[in-house]
């Protein structure tokens, strides 16, 4: 089926059917131009958790669609496809975490929304990159902290913290793969640009970076900026987006160490077309369905992260 007509049925489906359709900052251009709500995964949250839709469309990854499900156990969440994962979640296997957590009872356990709805059942209070500062201030300074499963954002915080929270070793593929070489060279050839970056980056890129932040804040930040060219430290969908609010300006994404891709994309969240998109509504499948005793224990540390943020 041709784009425009693709889209002139995704358009008849979610108006039929009332559905909602949420896209997150990593998914292709298509995707994010035809969805009601384009955001992170903390808007995406806050978004699930109050619509009236009785479909919910995720176009993202496996855990936001849980996410939506687990805040709106009543509607219908459906992703383009089943096989969009995380490479983090990934890392944090549900019964291995558990097996850390009982290994440190006296720990409040902090996780990043980029876990499974298993690992969120285990955990004390969600945090997604926007809001893991404020919510980890919150605590009390000789608080015992676990954070998992991001050992890259949680050393970050840690650092501006001034906090040593105990981090699980995962991460995610993407912000682990930035080249430093590439990005130092990015610096020479553009000396003028303004480095932006995601605190899941390793420390090295980090270090380099002139402004750390979600990937709401990275947009945000460029779109405030009087500076016309930045480098761009995170997933390169987010271009998209940067691109359409300041067309004025230049963003140039910081390469993998693959010496062959110009610009470092989450696989999983490339499997989303809108072809997929057309189909899952026209189908209502794949369907995302939770555990509900799980549900239950994982919707609590999601409320209260948003309560605390």
């Amino acid at each position: 089926m041709e784009k425009e007509k693709l889209i002139e049925e995704i358009n008849r489906l979610r108006k039929e059917k009332n559905a909602v359709i949420m896209a997150h900052y990593y998914q292709v251009g298509d995707i994010q131009d035809i969805a009601d709500y384009v955001g992170d995964s903390l808007a995406l949250a806050q978004w699930a958790a109050k619509t009236d839709a009785d479909i919910i469309v995720l176009c993202g990854v496996h855990f936001m669609g849980e996410t939506a499900k687990i805040l709106s156990p009543d509607k219908k969440v459906l992703v383009p496809d089943l096989e969009a994962g995380c490479s983090l979640a990934d890392s944090c296997p549900a019964d291995k975490f558990e097996e850390f957590v009982k290994a440190h009872p006296d720990h409040t356990v902090i996780s990043y929304v980029n876990t499974t709805a298993a690992v969120k059942a285990l955990t004390d209070v969600v945090v997604t990159s926007t809001n893991a500062k404020k919510i980890v201030d919150q605590f009390p300074e000789d608080a015992k902290l676990i954070f998992g499963p991001d050992r890259n954002l949680g050393n970050y915080i840690n650092s501006v913290t001034g906090r040593s929270m105990l981090l699980w070793d995962g991460a995610c593929h993407v912000h682990e793969q930035f080249s430093l070489e590439r990005l130092l060279k990015l610096k020479e050839t553009h000396p003028e640009a303004i480095v932006l970056a995601h605190p899941e980056c390793k420390q090295q890129v980090l270090m380099l970076a002139d402004f750390i932040g979600s990937t709401q804040a990275l947009l945000n930040y460029a779109t405030s900026s009087d500076k016309k060219e930045f480098i761009v430290a995170t997933e390169s969908g987010i271009l998209h987006e940067m691109q359409k609010k300041n067309p004025d300006k230049t963003f140039i994404p910081v390469p993998p160490n693959d010496s062959t891709c110009a610009c470092n994309e989450c696989v999983f969240m490339r499997l989303n077309t809108l072809e997929k998109l057309y189909k899952c509504l026209r189908d209502e499948q794949p369907e995302i369905l939770v555990d509900e005793e799980i549900r239950k224990k994982a919707v609590k540390p999601i409320l209260r992260m948003l309560e605390m943020s």
